[in-house]
């Protein structure tokens, strides 16, 4: 069982996942151990309120810090819990009459008990991809980022849209130039907060590069050399996946 400080994760002498018996001295909000059969069958977890202080040995941890610290099989499984309990968190009445959502018995669905609509976990696909010209690499710098880390180009998939045309989408709108050859690498869950990561690689067709001095403030093609000098994601995410698959091919 995992459990959570809002958007942290709750550890106790190294360990985070604990037994029914290991939550003496922290005030429950709620729990996955209160829903019915069916959603037992997922990642447990339980929301606590932040402990006025914390015992000797037990600490709270980011999603990023936990990622590295733990390892994929661990982030996956809590990636699982973290989102159905932050949902729980966020969506407690329905959006259309204001009623209360009680969890079904047969799915992972929740049901207004006064009007019946029926909800899900909200999960927003993302694409990212690493985009090839002539031996390099399209790395681009965003303007949320406080260090100089650059990574390959991500964004959301839009409603109506295939992920190739957000692929080609994004990709235009952010530093101006247009791709072929679009095929699928692989895909990362990305709890931060309800993200599904999905890769993809490209090759240049035409345009200059021209960062959008919105959300790029800088972007070029870079040769595995300069790579090598540069600040890019950590090893856990897909976006160093990808560069990782470039930088093997050379």
């Amino acid at each position: 069982m995992m459990i959570f400080c809002g958007n942290k994760i709750f550890l106790r002498d190294g360990r985070y996942d604990f037994g029914n018996d290991d939550i003496s001295g922290l005030d429950v909000i709620r729990s996955s151990r209160e829903l019915p059969e069916v959603w037992q069958k997922l990642p447990s977890w339980l929301e606590v309120k932040e402990p006025e202080s914390l015992r000797e040995g037990e600490k709270l941890m980011g999603f990023r810090d936990f990622w590295y610290e733990a390892g994929d099989a661990a982030f996956s499984i809590a990636s699982s819990a973290f989102q159905f309990a932050a949902w729980f968190r966020n969506a407690r009445y329905c959006s259309h009459c204001g009623a209360k959502l009680v969890p079904h018995t047969n799915d992972y669905g929740r049901e207004c008990e006064a009007c019946g609509a029926v909800y899900y976990a909200p999960i927003s696909p993302a694409v990212i991809t690493a985009v090839e010209r002539e031996g390099k690499l399209l790395l681009a710098h965003n303007a949320a980022w406080v260090d100089d880390r650059y990574s390959v180009i991500a964004g959301f998939v839009e409603p109506g849209e295939r992920v190739e045309e957000a692929v080609k989408r994004e990709i235009m709108e952010e530093v101006n130039i247009t791709v072929k050859n679009i095929k699928y690498f692989g895909s990362q869950t990305w709890p931060f907060p309800n993200s599904l990561m999905l890769g993809f690689t490209a090759e240049y067709e035409a345009g200059e590069v021209k960062p959008d001095s919105v959300e790029i403030l800088d972007a070029g093609f870079f040769s595995p050399e300069e790579i090598q000098n540069m600040h890019i994601p950590g090893e856990a995410s897909i976006a160093r996946r990808l560069i990782n698959n470039f930088l093997a091919g050379r």
